[in-house]
């Protein structure tokens, strides 16, 4: 990872919701933590080589501690099952500083959607919005009131009045009509979202109906669904790096980051989806073949660059600035 790796000593680690935990991260040594805005993110070291990505969701004024919230994913890689059954108050860990790929921007107003887990981020927006006198609403969209993270903090909070939570298992009167909501809402408002794939993707192609620019609608995955391997005429290709000149050949079913790891040659990754964007590499030749949720469609379409813990190759090699 980029930059210096912060010590940190979890101060108290809590059970917010059905197989959802919060850990409360103060510096080991006492000093105040680097500042953060809202929609920020850090990458915990779990353990040696397990890095995962956890968004802030306390009010990012606060220098005196970070708070994540964490779900325990049955389909773990080993991040999410390692916090909740291995990582207790008192454990040191590292972290990196803050980064931001989510950042709030000037609007009218502020419509911010979460599925899930993916309500961390919009608590520091919303606490952040809110410290500003800004107009926002936070719906939260969840499976039951038992499975619903922060339900007493979201309940006490000052901005209580501007929070709708709708329960998958509750009256369907109480659900999400976002058609409704969005017919009813200022077109100059910016949406924020943040879930599963499935939720995004229901409130982007919805916005769109609707006619809502792009450029308002900002979003933030904490999830992708994996691709099977060798699906879709999946083929091996070749990369070459342009530092030394080294060809590695890449099967059918293996990624690049993985092939390029176990031949000792060093990427940076964390979430290993194409969700975070921390492997992010240049392209020098070839094209890719995009699987990832991080870059824009733009960005895709540019060629330059791909994500080697996802993204495979078009033709039969690419040339990568390694």
């Amino acid at each position: 990872m980029n930059g210096p790796l912060l010590q940190v000593q979890v101060a108290r680690k809590l059970a917010e919701a059905e197989g959802i935990c919060s850990f409360e991260l103060v510096s080991a040594d006492g000093e105040p933590l680097p500042p953060f805005s809202a929609g920020a993110h850090i990458d915990v070291h779990v353990r040696p080589g397990l890095v995962r990505q956890y968004s802030l969701c306390n009010p990012p004024h606060e220098r005196q501690r970070y708070l994540i919230g964490v779900l325990r994913d049955p389909a773990s890689r080993g991040g999410s099952l390692a916090m909740h059954d291995d990582v207790q108050a008192g454990a040191l860990l590292q972290i990196s500083a803050p980064k931001n790929h989510f950042p709030l921007v000037q609007a009218p107003g502020s419509l911010l959607l979460a599925g899930g887990i993916g309500i961390t981020p919009m608590l520091a927006m919303a606490e952040a919005l809110s410290d500003q006198g800004a107009g926002f609403e936070l719906h939260y969209c969840t499976r039951s009131p038992e499975r619903t993270a922060f339900r007493a903090h979201l309940a006490a909070a000052p901005y209580a009045a501007q929070v709708h939570i709708h329960y998958d298992s509750g009256a369907p009167g109480q659900r999400l009509d976002l058609p409704a909501l969005l017919a009813k809402t200022d077109r100059r408002t910016h949406i924020y979202l943040c879930g599963p794939s499935g939720f995004i993707d229901y409130v982007r192609s919805t916005a769109a109906a609707h006619g809502w620019p792009p450029e308002q609608v900002h979003l933030e995955y904490f999830g992708a669904a994996a691709a099977p391997a060798g699906v879709d005429g999946e083929r091996e290709f070749e990369v070459r790096l342009a530092s030394s000149g080294k060809a590695y050949h890449v099967p059918v079913g293996r990624t690049v980051l993985q092939v390029l790891t176990e031949a000792g040659v060093f990427v940076p990754a964390s979430c290993e989806q194409g969700v975070c964007g921390t492997c992010v590499t240049r392209v020098l030749d070839g094209v890719p073949e995009h699987r990832d949720l991080y870059l824009t469609e733009e960005e895709q379409a540019a060629n330059d660059q791909f994500t080697p813990c996802c993204s495979r190759a078009r033709g039969a090699h690419l040339l990568l600035d390694l």
